[in-house]
């Protein structure tokens, strides 16, 4: 018999249940207060809109030190009949220990059956796994220090979309640039442009969780990377994420029928040392007009 998305919904409401009985105190789940709700209401009414997928993350506690490993779900319709996106990281870890153990904790995963709730599953081989990943990355590290001055690079992307607006989308990539340590900016409107410096694995990570699941109007342009001994930044360009806000113009008649001005968006490239992204984002060479 053909599994509803009604009954799945149910189920991933049930296990978001249980894993909140099992990690009580504040922090330990991060879960937006509307994600629930809205999945309740859907439930309600089926005649609707499908609701946005769950998204909350787990912080799991690992070995007697109580190293911090954060569990990071994406939960589609048809969970748990379709398997969970599952990414485990910490701040302890370097980044080839973190493939390592999200590869593995994958393959257990998909060896579980189809229908059976994962999450769960995930989090306690997560909790009793990771610490040979946790220890070896902290004997690298230690022989690294001793041996060579540790460089670093300092990762920008710049992202180019047809348009931004939806307010759920603008929230998701600014709660993902700061989680991540990440700066930049977001232009929101058409077209829509996005910078993210930092890290490069924190910037893969971002690029990875706003492209997923299926944002197809996006691309990334060009990737700048630049090397030093010191810290990546002494490098940024830009202070914070920032919320870019130029004027529009357009047929405001249509819902969400306008264009940035882009001659203002030059203008703010330029003061960030940045006036030659302007081609390679639209094809074209920017010029400011003579004032």
């Amino acid at each position: 018999m053909a599994v509803t998305v009604q009954e799945c919904l149910e189920l991933q409401l049930l296990e978001v249940e249980m894993l909140l009985s099992m990690f009580p105190k504040k922090g330990e789940i991060s879960l937006d207060e509307d994600a629930v709700p809205s999945v309740q209401c859907y439930l309600r009414n089926a005649d609707g809109a499908l609701p946005p997928r769950l998204e909350y993350s787990i912080a799991i506690d690992v070995g007697e030190a109580k190293v911090k490993v954060d569990l990071q779900v994406l939960l589609p319709h048809m969970y748990p009949h379709v398997a969970p996106q599952l990414f485990a990281r910490s701040n302890a870890l370097h980044r080839q220990q973190q493939l390592q153990l999200n590869t593995r904790l994958a393959s257990h995963i998909s060896s579980l059956d189809s229908g059976e709730l994962r999450v769960y599953e995930a989090v306690q081989w997560v909790k009793e796994n990771s610490l040979p990943y946790l220890e070896n990355s902290k004997i690298s590290s230690e022989s690294a220090s001793k041996e060579v001055v540790v460089k670093e690079t300092l990762h920008r992307m710049w992202i180019y979309s047809h348009h931004i607006y939806r307010q759920e989308l603008r929230k998701k990539i600014f709660d993902c640039a700061k989680k991540l340590n990440l700066t930049g900016f977001c232009l929101t409107g058409k077209p829509g442009v996005i910078c993210v410096e930092g890290l490069r694995e924190n910037c893969e990570e971002f690029w990875h969780t706003i492209r997923y699941p299926n944002w197809k109007h996006i691309s990334c342009k060009h990737v700048e990377n630049v090397e030093t001994e010191g810290s990546v930044d002494n490098l940024r360009l830009f202070r914070a994420f920032e919320d870019l806000q130029l004027q529009a113009h357009g047929d405001y008649g249509l819902r969400n029928d306008y264009h940035m001005d882009l001659g203002q968006f030059l203008e703010f490239l330029k003061q960030h040392q940045s006036g030659h992204i302007f081609q390679i984002l639209f094809g074209v060479e920017g010029k400011l007009s003579d004032k």
